[in-house]
Formats: C-alpha cells, sequence, structure tokens
C-alpha cells in the first residue's frame, strides 16, 4: 500500500436522527471531510447482521448486512416510505441504544417491504431479482434462517425441534412454503442495505477513498453460516461443537477469553479446496477494498477449549492450514490487498506466514510505552509493510490511556518523542503520521480528544460497549485542517 493515512469510525458511530450511524447523508459527510483533510482510507468494523450482545464480530451471518445502518430518508428517496411513515422519536446522541434502535428500525423496514409490493415499479423489482440471483449462494440460507429464528421466537438454532436443527429435508421443505413470504422480507432487507452500502462505497471510491473492512475470522454459533453448512465446523451428533475457539490466558486475563465460536473442520474445508472461504473472501472484496482477517494468528495455530468450558484455561494450540488456505485466496483472486491483524500472543509461526505473503501487519502506539524494554511497537524498530495505529476500537482511547499510564511510562514517552503532555492525542498522532509505516490510522475518538467514556470495545466484556457516538458539532473545520497539515507535513496526501 502506498504511503497514506486514514481515520478508524464504525457506522453505528455516525450522528443522524434515528439512534445509531446510518449509510445516510452523515456518511457522505464524512467521507467529505476525510476528503478535505487529505486522507485515503475510511477503516470501519465488519458490517455483519449483529445478534446478542451487538457486537460486529458475532453475526447471524459471515454474508449478509447489518439492517440497522439502513439509512430511512434514502427509502423516502426511493418511494418506498413516506415522510409521515417515520415516527417523531428522541434518541440518545452519545450512544446508540440498541434496544430502541431494533424496536424503532424493522416496522419501518417492514413498511418499506409492504409498498415494494404495491409497487409498481418494474426497475426496482428486476434490481431486486438480480440481486437476489447474484448472492443466491448465502442470500436463501440467510432469509430462511432468520424467518425461522423468528418463527422460533428468537431462540438459537440450537435450541429448536430437532429436525429444524438437523435439516431435515421434508420439514424444511414445508417451513419455506409457510414462511414464504418472510424468507422475501429478509431477502428485501439485504437489497436495501447492499444497494445503499455500494451507492457510498461508489462516492468515496470516486474521491479517491479506500474502504478498510474487517473479516472476523470465525463465525458466531448462532449463525445462518453454521446451521446451514455444519459440515464445515467441529460439531457432534447432536450439532454441538466440539470444541469452540478463544485465547489462553495472557498478561491481561489470568483465565483467558472464552468466545465460544465453532471451530472450522480444516480437512473438510481443505478437501473443497477451501471453496467457503473463497466465497466469503470474494463477497468481502465487493464490500471493502481492503480487508483485515482479525485474529489472523488463528491461521497458524488456534487455541481450542472444550465445549461447555467457563473459561478458556483448558484449551490447547491446534495447527491450522493457513498456508494453504491463503495460496488459495492469492492464486484464486489475485495480489488482493489483505492486512494480518497479528496482536495477541504472536509465536514465530505467524510471523513466517505473515511474512511468506507479505502481507502488513499492525503497530498499536499505545502498547510501546508500557515497558522501559525494547518491543516492536516502538517507530523505530518499524519497516515500511506495516499499519501504525495510535489505537484500535478494542483499546482505550489515546486521552484516557494516557491518563492510567504510570509516571515510568510518560517518563518514557518525555524521554522517546518529548511528548507534549497538554495536548497528548495531537503528539500520538503526530508520531503515527511521522513514521515509516506506509499507512498511518487513528480512530476518531484521539482526533476529537476524547477519553475513556468513548472507549468502543473492552475484549472479554460482553455488553455496555460498540455504543459510542459522536455528534455533529464535534468535528470542526480546525479538526479538518489539522489533520490536513500533518498529513502534508508527514507526506501522507
Amino acid at each position: 500500500m502506498e504511503r497514506s493515512s486514514g481515520i478508524l469510525l464504525h457506522i453505528t458511530s455516525l450522528p443522524g436522527k434515528y439512534g445509531i450511524g446510518t449509510m445516510g447523508k452523515e456518511a457522505y459527510d464524512f467521507v467529505d471531510f476525510l476528503i478535505a483533510s487529505g486522507q485515503k482510507i475510511w477503516q470501519i468494523l465488519p458490517l455483519g447482521h449483529t445478534g446478542f450482545g451487538n457486537s460486529p464480530y458475532q453475526c447471524f451471518s459471515a454474508f449478509a448486512g447489518n439492517p440497522l445502518l439502513i439509512n430511512f430518508d434514502k427509502l423516502v428517496d426511493d418511494g418506498l416510505l413516506h415522510e409521515n411513515d417515520i415516527p417523531k422519536q428522541e434518541f440518545n446522541e452519545k450512544k446508540v441504544d440498541f434496544g430502541k434502535v431494533i424496536n424503532f428500525t424493522y416496522p419501518l423496514l417492514r413498511k418499506a417491504y409492504d409498498s415494494f409490493h404495491r409497487n409498481n415499479s418494474k426497475v426496482l423489482k428486476r434490481k431486486f431479482q438480480t440481486f437476489c440471483s447474484k448472492n443466491y449462494k448465502w442470500l436463501e440460507d440467510y432469509a430462511f434462517f432468520m424467518a425461522l429464528k423468528d418463527h422460533n421466537n428468537g431462540k438459537p438454532w440450537h435450541q429448536w425441534d430437532y429436525k429444524l436443527k438437523t435439516r431435515d429435508d421434508e420439514t424444511l421443505n414445508n417451513m419455506k412454503k409457510e414462511l414464504e413470504n418472510e424468507i422475501s422480507y429478509y431477502k428485501f432487507i439485504q437489497f436495501l442495505f447492499f444497494k445503499q452500502w455500494l451507492e457510498l462505497k461508489a462516492y468515496a471510491n470516486i474521491n479517491d477513498i479506500k474502504i478498510f473492512g474487517d473479516l472476523p475470522i470465525y463465525v458466531a454459533f448462532d449463525s445462518a453460516d453454521a446451521w446451514s453448512n455444519p459440515e464445515l465446523y467441529e460439531f457432534d451428533e447432536n450439532m454441538n461443537p466440539i470444541k469452540v475457539s478463544g485465547v489462553p490466558p495472557d498478561y491481561f486475563s489470568e483465565t483467558g477469553q472464552l468466545w465460544n465460536n465453532p471451530l472450522y473442520d480444516w480437512e473438510y474445508l481443505k478437501k473443497t479446496g477451501f471453496q467457503w472461504w473463497l466465497d466469503r473472501i470474494e463477497a468481502n472484496f465487493t464490500v471493502f477494498d481492503i480487508v483485515r482477517i482479525d485474529h489472523f494468528r488463528g491461521l497458524a495455530a488456534y487455541w481450542a477449549v472444550p465445549y461447555g468450558e467457563k473459561t478458556a484455561v483448558k484449551g490447547e494450540w491446534v495447527p491450522a492450514p493457513g498456508k494453504e488456505l491463503l495460496k488459495a485466496i492469492f492464486d484464486t483472486f489475485g495480489n488482493v490487498p489483505i492486512v494480518a491483524e497479528d496482536l495477541g500472543v504472536i509465536t514465530p509461526d505467524v510471523i513466517e506466514l505473515r511474512e511468506e505473503f507479505n502481507l502488513p501487519g499492525m503497530k498499536i502506539l499505545q502498547f510501546a510505552f508500557d515497558s522501559g524494554e525494547e518491543n516492536n511497537f516502538l517507530p523505530h524498530t518499524y519497516t515500511q509493510n506495516c499499519i501504525v495505529y495510535t489505537g484500535t476500537h478494542d483499546n482505550d482511547t489515546v486521552l484516557g490511556r494516557y491518563k492510567e499510564s504510570t509516571e515510568s511510562e510518560k517518563q518514557m514517552m518525555r524521554n522517546y518523542f518529548n511528548i507534549d503532555e497538554s495536548d497528548v492525542c495531537l503528539s500520538f498522532l503526530k508520531l503515527a503520521w511521522s513514521s515509516v509505516a506506509n499507512v498511518a490510522i487513528a480512530p476518531l475518538q484521539d482526533l476529537l480528544r476524547l477519553d475513556t467514556e468513548a472507549r468502543m470495545n473492552f475484549p472479554g466484556k460482553a455488553s455496555g460497549y460498540w455504543e459510542w457516538r459522536f455528534k455533529k458539532e464535534m468535528l470542526t473545520k480546525e479538526h479538518t485542517s489539522e489533520l490536513y497539515e500533518i498529513t502534508k507535513l508527514y507526506a501522507r496526501l
């Protein structure tokens, strides 16, 4: 990747009147801010249909988009809603109240669907049919899965009736007929999502802004992927995982992190030529320009914990065929821009895998000053082929982290880069942008000098996160010109 820079901000964090960031005017305004400030990259989190806990890393599908991001003003423009259809409702501008947003959103999407059926627009209906045909591989299973979830009062699929859970052919055929309208409804929602997203992405791309997206390595247990393709995962005869994902105990947690995602049956995937993964990569490069593989180390070896354990302590490292998978990806799609999220417990096999395919890894400045010892997050250790971050969505903000730093850590910062303690965020931005790393990225929170209350996520904590939003007036012309000047100074324009 060329020398450039960008901002990390998930769509949900955008301002707007519907309780959550959407793909409406505010998203286009943010692209305009990136253009004006000399940025080339907008990094976001996964766009998937989030489930319990609202984490974009635990979705109902590895392919479907999040219906909560659909913008209603655009549906009015498309003639699918009338302005009077949208009730007046007050929302929290500082954080997403997901329950309130869900209750507001889905009745409106249902109205748009009903309107679509009454609508005589042959053009829109032809576009919908084209979308369904083009995305048949995943869309049929996803829409059927969501309709069945509704039919089962939202219960996870492994708690459904045995014949549904185990995909008995006759039962599935009967349910498809019974739920035909609901299945069509969920397909339509995805049509709306991808229509709006690809229009927004096109606007960014036309203005030389690349969308940098994230691909979670695992799928959620309660997902269309796990239910419709159980052969891809290590399940027992009762459709329960044999082992699940996580990371072992470390400096941050003495019991590790138990994620509970089902693990892949890599032997089966190899026999298919990794076809499901290839389909997933193709889908991701339709919606993103650059793709980060989250938990990249799981492609070298993954931590497998027996299903039912309460912590991740009793796991073991199991080798994964990452080399064969990556070779299949690059043989199929050419030299596509993939980034390795190489944070955490990184062993020589992970580094070897990343370097064999010349993938850029990640450097986090917040990790550079947590000891007086040499570490590879200090900028003088970087090569060009990496991405430097002031912090990520999993970290505290720079200001929040600085306030928690020890005196010895602060002294190291003073010694290393003469930090301006009256504006630590600007100092970290300049340090990132001045490095040799080809790409420098900062969460918007750091440009805005926000404290811990603006933290997006805290790994290992199941609730209370993913909610942060910024208010429109917070991002000023001064921020735009400041970022432009830094970007120009360090030759990232």
